[in-house]
């Protein structure tokens, strides 16, 4: 059996990210196991613009932020395998996986970072009504097919939900020569950045039907036609409201959700919120020397903002590695999310891993116009900042200086 200080599972932003940080900060013996036939993930089929803003301040396409990262990982020689499928993970760090060149394996590591990224919710997630013909697909797949395979799923498409993927898809699917005929969201806000709001329907003419959802899908061997009707404070459909609409393809983006399938059946507690797991201030899950990072931890807005927290994870599983990491619960921060807030990243703070500040990672509930995030410990306010505006699509950050940390517990919350 072979022994690795480091095994990352996921070899696309995150777990590439986490490989370099983790490298560069003298961990050398790292071993990436990727289950596709490239590393860099979801960015080789985000064909369009608009990565690397953050992280290299020039705007670039998924595949070309990917290969920046894929060329460090080279230059420094760090391992990986392609096309190997993570079966199994154990509290011991036992890792078993499979590939046609090497068949079934186990190997050891002094810690693991899982980088396993997102999944998207399917019909089947959110029992759509009606006939069950085909030409129903997720958005993210239809890009795969698109991007890809050069395939065009469909000439005349709807759009339900209006996420960021599926507002992506409604310009991608009508440069190449699709009619979009609407994006169906069931909120009364959308789900996507403002940004692509305005690029991918403003900027087409394609409409938005906030507060809608779909009642009824007709077609037979191929989706015919789509009914939406409008819903009331409860979610409820409003009869009388329904509208119809001919299409041959119906794309859904109504959710993605971390995938940590490999954690299911240790003893790891969940966090029901983010639909991933408990962390504390370094990303660490509640099994000592397991991360956890980027979309499998929370879905991130931006990758950018996935590679910095990558980074993190990477040089926390190098300080645990080496023993530099405080690992007592002794005195330790627990956060909590109040008024307004969805949820708050970490969970657990052990203030001796502090050096300098703390970074809280949040979304709200609701939009939200003048408001003011505050964070009490202890029942103290300790710091309070305005904000013009305060979107669910948009994770937020807050720093707290840790001459404010003490032991107890901190409350972030939104005062209007």
């Amino acid at each position: 059996m072979k022994n690795y200080d480091l095994i990352i599972i996921g070899g696309g932003s995150a777990g590439m990210a986490a490989a370099i940080s983790a490298y560069d900060a003298g961990i050398k013996n790292i071993l990436i196991l990727e289950k596709d036939k490239f590393l860099g993930g979801i960015l080789l089929q985000c064909i369009h613009t608009g990565f690397g803003l953050s992280e290299f301040k020039e705007e670039l396409t998924g595949p070309e932020y990917a290969y920046r990262f894929i060329k460090e990982i080279e230059k420094r020689n760090i391992s990986y395998l392609l096309e190997t499928t993570v079966l199994e993970i154990t509290e011991e760090k036992d890792v078993y996986y499979a590939n046609s060149n090497e068949g079934y394996q186990l190997v050891r590591a002094k810690s693991i970072i899982l980088a396993t990224g997102c999944l998207e919710r399917t019909r089947g997630a959110i029992v759509l009504p009606g006939d069950r013909p085909a030409g129903i697909m997720t958005a993210g797949l239809a890009q795969k097919y698109l991007n890809i395979d050069g395939y065009l799923v469909g000439k005349k498409v709807f759009i339900l939900g209006s996420g960021d993927i599926g507002l992506i898809m409604a310009r991608r699917m009508t440069l190449e020569g699709a009619e979009v005929l609407g994006v169906a969201e069931l909120m009364p806000y959308s789900n996507g950045l403002n940004r692509n709001i305005s690029q991918c329907l403003n900027d087409f003419n394609i409409p938005l039907y906030l507060s809608h959802t779909i009642t009824n899908i007709k077609g037979k061997s191929r989706l015919e036609e789509v009914e939406i009707s409008e819903v009331d404070s409860n979610l409820k459909p409003i009869e009388g409201t329904e509208k119809s609409f001919k299409v041959d393809t119906l794309l859904l983006s109504v959710g993605l959700l971390p995938s940590i399938e490999l954690l299911k059946g240790l003893n790891v507690k969940a966090n029901n919120k983010t639909k991933s797991i408990f962390i504390n201030e370094s990303l660490e899950t509640t099994i000592p020397g397991i991360f956890c990072c980027g979309n499998a931890l929370h879905v991130h807005d931006l990758v950018d903002f996935v590679t910095k927290e990558a980074r993190e994870a990477g040089l926390s599983s190098a300080k645990y590695i080496m023993g530099k990491l405080t690992t007592s619960y002794n005195n330790t921060l627990n956060i909590e999310s109040g008024l307004g807030i969805n949820y708050v990243l970490p969970n657990i703070v052990r203030l001796d891993n502090i050096s300098k500040d703390l970074k809280l990672s949040f979304r709200v509930k609701k939009p939200f116009n003048n408001v003011n995030i505050a964070i009490f410990i202890n029942k103290k306010l300790v710091k309070e900042v305005k904000k013009a505006y305060l979107l669910p699509a948009e994770m937020e950050s807050i720093i707290i200086s840790k001459d404010c940390l003490e032991k107890g517990n901190l409350e972030i919350l939104v005062r209007e």
